[in-house]
Formats: structure tokens, C-alpha cells, sequence
């Protein structure tokens, strides 16, 4: 028997039986501070986060679940399954039905509390087809739960308790129409701290700006200041005094909803995302995880509570351009001269494919199905689009969302018809220099030059939402630095403007995010250079609180087993790194992923068109 097959078996022991012979269990906090990226991380930028990287586990090989977006990778935390067993694909998906909560739209945005419930109902009471950490430890017994923070990914950590009973929920929405509703009891305790119920609004930080008027200069402050005093004064003593152990789970805003509607580069790529207010937005997380380590340190609670911090997913800077567009060409409104407005990829599909099927129109779901027509200035309001004759059969469905968008051709078209439909999409989106990188599925589509299959993504599992026909990754590039990954840029779909900032392709930029532990059950200065994602933080959640939950889907996460101090003189699984390239179009373009794996959980390092996507430089 070779070296590596005893590794590989002895890893496959570890991995698949009970690691420590803990006389207890541990208290669980898992911190997100939403779009950090993990290079920027430093002990100016962000201390405390520095510090617990260095004394505790620094996942320098970390990975976001891709498409890199917030409720998909608030998913793939919650259950610790890849998105083709949670279907959510990104924020916006097309759910197949008209979301009242969302004005009757297809496409709606999942960062809302009555959204969640609505699409849960819709979907047998669980969207995600699998029992997140949360809910299996609130309906266990054992564990005191809270999850604080930023509406909607904080309602997919336990979406039965959305309805008010169980996990404590508190987030923007907190004592406004459409928020999770306190007990009595919470509420006393509330009262009792001398704080309100209600939270405040984003003030400022939430002014995205427009195309003649810059976004905010304003981090979260306000609301992290809300979230803090309920976790530090009401939430962190109340379990104490349970005497039980607990489950906290605390989402930053900052510094995503900084990054995002920043002002400090009114229409310019530089400084992009790495202007005053986004490092003021670090800043204010950093700051929020100090205080939530200080309470614990006061309570008596830092020796026996396990601090896992991990972000959602890196970030970039929005770029607006493009010499192929159709939609650039036209003038808006609301739009710079000459730059792509929200749903431009709508906009050119339905221009091309109107050119062979003249009653093609382009409607947009979020404005009552109403048509829309670019020649005259009009483009969809948040980027989605039905196209087709009929807005109630459309023959496509855009769910736009950023760095990457999705494409639904619904069920009810025949194979025959889907395909050659698809073709001659992926036909049109090749032709544009915005897109890099293509992924389809095969199960409907068959194989497509220039495109790899939504499998090669792990988007093809046991999910119930419907599974999107193509993924468009859109073009990211380097801007000028000595790190690129710090000042990465991508062409985005959306209403924010050129300058500030967005995620979701599959740029390096944007899958790789912070990612580090430290507590009693994680080993301490330690390096871990194996790959690591979000869904394996699920399950390695699951298997600190040893939770047994009965997954439905087969793409699974790891439990990140190295990092812990049961593992420190085992050996190290092998890692393979994987380069795969689509068929070639006869224009010699092919879609490329690169992607490294442990044992046969696979993580995606980064994907597009050679030269067109940040991390793929170098591959031809």
C-alpha cells in the first residue's frame, strides 16, 4: 500500500468518525462581516481580526460558495451544503411563481423577511430542502440560538423562526411592518437594558447616490451600534444566565453595504472600494467583533466559546462598459452617457434574438410585467427581465444580480425548442465583451461550445427552487496594484453606479474572503493551508455542537477536521488542483474553471475566458 493511500484512508477515518472526547460542549459564535476581503486584513485595517487570525486558525485558502453572493453563501453556513442542494442561487432567483411580497414579481430579491416566508410556504416550508445548524440546534433543546444582523441572510439561519417563535431573530426589520415578531419575554428583557425594540433605520449608509449624485461617506454605524447593545447587554447575559450552551450568529452589514453605496469614486474605477468609507467600514466591523469578544471576556464566557469569523465573499469595484453592448449605446435617464444601465445583458438578448422573431418584447417583473423598450430610454429597474411575446410565457427569464446574472428558460418549452433556444443565447453572449465564462445545463441543454456545465459549479444537487439553464460570469480585471485581488473590477448588473462596489463572479476577488477561528476546540497559531469554504463552516458548525441532521442532498461541505485540536499530529490530506476547459467554439473561445479539492469536496478558486477573469491570467 502506497504513502498516500494510508493518508488518504487515515484522513478518511478522521473525517467520518467522532474526533475529541470533549467533556463538553462548547458555545458557538459565528461572526460575518459581510464582504471582507481576505488579503485586506491586516492589524491597521482590521486588529482585531488580525489578532484572532495569528492566535488562533487563519483559513488562508478560503473560499465563498459561487455565484459569490450573500444569501447564497447565508445557505451554504446555515445547512454546510453546496448551492445545488440549497437552490439558493444568488439574492434575486426566479421562483416559478409571483411573489406578493415582492409586487407580484418572479425575480424577487431574498433579503427580505416577508419574501422568505412567502417562498418557504411556496416550497414545503423549507426552501433551502435542508435543516440549517440553527434550526437543529433550537429544536434540539440543548442550545440557547440568536441571530442578529443584517435582514435576510439572518432569516436563512432558521427560517422557521421567522413566524416569531423559537430562535431569537433581531435585524433591520426588527419592530417594523414585515419584522420578526419578539416574544414577550425578549421583549422585557429588552425593556429591562434600558434599549428599544425598534430598530433604527441605515440613515445615510443606506443612500446609494445616483448617476449624477455620489452614495454615502457613512459606514453602518447606527444599526451595528442596535445589533451590538441587544447581543452585548440583553442576548450574551441572558444566556449565561440559562446556563446552557448557546448558538450566536452575528452578520455585519458593514463592510458590504458600505462598499456598495460608497461615494468615494463618483464614476472611476480607482480608488473603487478602497476609498475612506470602505476602510472606515472595516473598521466598524472590526470593531463590532472587539465588543462582542469583550462582552464574552466580562461574562465569563471567552474560555468556552468557540469564534469563528468568515465572510460571505470578497469584493470589486463596478466597471460600466462595454464597446458590444446594445444597451450602452442608448440613452436613459438615469444612466452616464455610454455606460451599461441595470438589465443591459436583458437588453441586448432581447434585441438580438428580436432580430429573428420580431414580436419578441422585453417586460420587467418588478414593474407589473410592464414592457419595456430601450430604444426609447427604458431598461428594467433593477435588471430583471421576462423576454418574450407574452410577459405570463416568456421564453426567458433574467434574474439579475451583479457580477454574474441568471437565465431561466422555464419547463414548459420542449427540449427540442430549449435547446435551440439556449444555443442561440450562449451564441449571443459570446459575442459580448462583458461576459467571461459561461455554465449551462446539460441535462436540458446537452453540451454547448464555449460553456461548462452548471455540475462543474455544484448548482445540480437535490434543491426544490428551479435550476437557472445559464450562469453568465461577467468580465473582471485588475485596476493597478500590487495585489490585484485588493483592487479587482468587474462589469456589473445593476443600478449602483461605475466606481462602487459589487460581487458575485468568479473572479478570485470575489471568492476569496476572510475566514479564520479560535476557542477551546480550535487549535492555536495555526496555519491551515487547505482549501476551505462556507459550507464546510456549516458543517463544522454541525459537528462542534454535535448536532446528527440527515441531509437530503449529496453536496456537502467538510468538516474543516485539520483546524481543530483533536487533528494536530494527524496527516494531511492531499490536495489536487484542477484546471477544466470547455469544448472550443470555432472561434477558439471556451469557458475555464480552476478549482482545488480535498477527498472529493471541490472549491472553486476562479472561472471565465482566459485574460477576462481576475485568477485566470496565466491559463490559455
Amino acid at each position: 500500500m502506497s504513502c498516500k493511500t494510508k493518508i488518504a484512508i487515515a484522513w478518511i477515518a478522521l473525517l467520518t468518525s467522532p474526533l475529541d472526547v470533549r467533556a463538553e460542549i462548547h458555545n458557538l459564535v459565528l461572526f460575518v462581516p459581510d464582504g471582507l476581503r481576505s488579503q485586506i486584513v491586516d492589524s491597521q485595517q482590521a486588529p482585531a481580526m488580525a489578532e484572532l487570525r495569528e492566535k488562533g486558525v487563519n483559513f488562508i485558502n478560503s473560499h465563498s460558495v459561487s455565484p459569490t453572493f450573500t444569501t447564497a453563501n447565508a445557505s451554504a453556513f446555515a445547512t454546510g451544503h453546496q448551492l445545488g442542494d440549497t437552490g439558493d442561487f444568488s439574492n434575486t432567483i426566479f421562483t416559478g411563481f409571483p411573489v406578493t411580497a415582492a409586487g407580484g414579481s418572479v425575480t424577487p430579491f431574498l433579503e427580505s423577511n416577508p419574501v422568505l416566508r412567502e417562498v418557504t410556504a411556496h416550497f414545503g416550508g423549507n426552501y433551502l430542502n435542508e435543516e440549517s445548524v440553527v434550526t437543529a440546534a433550537a429544536h434540539s433543546g440543548r442550545f440557547s440560538t440568536a441571530v442578529i444582523g443584517k435582514v435576510g441572510p439572518t432569516g436563512i439561519f432558521d427560517l422557521g423562526a421567522l413566524a416569531g417563535a423559537g430562535t431569537l431573530i433581531v435585524d433591520d426589520s426588527t419592530g417594523h411592518d414585515g419584522g420578526v415578531p419578539l416574544s414577550q419575554d425578549w421583549l422585557d428583557a429588552i425593556a429591562a437594558a434600558k434599549l428599544t425594540a425598534v430598530a433604527p433605520g441605515r440613515g445615510d449608509n443606506g443612500n446609494p447616490g445616483d448617476y449624477q449624485h455620489p452614495g454615502t461617506w457613512v459606514p453602518d454605524y447606527a444599526q451595528q451600534q442596535f445589533f451590538l447593545e441587544i447581543v452585548t447587554k440583553v442576548v450574551l447575559p441572558r444566556f449565561k444566565a440559562a446556563g446552557r450552551p448557546f448558538v450566536l450568529v452575528y452578520w455585519s452589514r458593514d463592510p458590504d453595504g458600505s462598499q456598495h453605496n460608497q461615494g468615494d469614486s463618483a464614476d472611476s474605477v480607482r480608488p473603487g472600494i478602497n476609498g475612506p468609507t470602505s476602510f472606515s467600514a472595516i473598521r466598524n466591523a472590526d470593531a463590532a467583533l472587539t465588543a462582542i469578544e469583550q462582552a464574552l471576556h466580562a461574562l465569563g464566557l471567552a474560555q468556552s466559546t468557540n469564534l469563528i469569523v468568515a465572510a460571505d465573499h470578497g469584493f470589486s469595484t463596478i466597471a460600466k462598459t462595454s464597446d458590444t453592448s446594445v444597451a450602452a449605446r442608448a440613452s436613459y435617464g438615469d444612466v452616464i452617457a455610454g455606460e451599461l444601465p441595470a438589465g443591459f445583458l436583458a437588453i441586448d438578448l432581447a434585441a438580438a434574438l428580436k432580430k429573428g422573431n420580431t414580436s419578441i418584447r422585453l417586460f420587467d417583473p418588478d414593474a407589473k410585467n410592464q414592457p419595456k423598450d430601450w430604444q426609447r430610454g427604458e431598461h428594467p429597474l433593477l435588471g430583471n427581465a421576462l423576454i418574450g411575446s407574452d410577459a405570463a410565457a416568456p421564453q426567458l427569464i433574467v434574474a439579475a444580480n451583479g457580477g454574474s446574472d441568471l437565465l431561466y428558460i422555464p419547463e414548459r418549452l420542449p427540449e427540442r425548442v430549449a435547446r435551440r433556444l439556449g444555443a442561440k443565447v450562449v451564441e449571443i453572449l459570446l459575442r459580448q465583451d462583458y461576459v467571461s465564462g459561461l455554465f449551462v445545463d446539460r441535462r436540458r441543454l446537452g453540451e454547448v461550445p464555449g460553456a461548462l456545465s452548471l455540475d462543474d459549479l455544484g448548482l445540480v444537487g437535490a434543491a426544490r427552487t428551479p435550476l437557472p439553464a445559464i450562469v453568465v460570469n461577467f468580465r473582471s480585471f485588475s485596476t493597478g496594484c500590487e495585489n490585484p485581488v485588493l483592487c479587482a473590477a468587474e462589469i456589473a448588473d445593476t443600478r449602483l453606479q461605475q466606481g462602487q462596489g459589487m460581487h458575485g463572479s468568479f473572479s478570485r476577488a470575489d471568492t476569496w474572503n476572510f475566514m479564520a477561528a479560535r476557542g477551546p476546540d480550535f487549535r492555536e497559531h495555526y496555519l491551515d493551508q487547505l482549501p476551505a469554504s462556507n459550507a464546510d463552516i456549516g458543517r463544522t458548525m454541525a459537528h462542534l455542537l454535535e448536532l446528527d441532521i440527515t441531509p437530503k442532498g449529496a453536496l456537502r461541505g467538510r468538516e474543516l477536521s485539520e483546524s481543530l485540536r483533536t487533528a494536530e499530529h494527524e496527516p494531511m490530506p492531499e490536495v489536487k488542483t484542477r484546471t477544466l476547459r470547455s469544448a472550443p467554439t470555432a472561434a477558439h473561445q471556451m469557458t475555464i474553471l480552476r478549482t482545488q479539492s480535498v477527498l472529493d469536496t471541490t472549491y472553486i478558486d476562479a472561472a471565465g475566458f482566459p485574460g477576462l477573469t481576475l485568477g485566470l491570467e496565466e491559463v490559455r
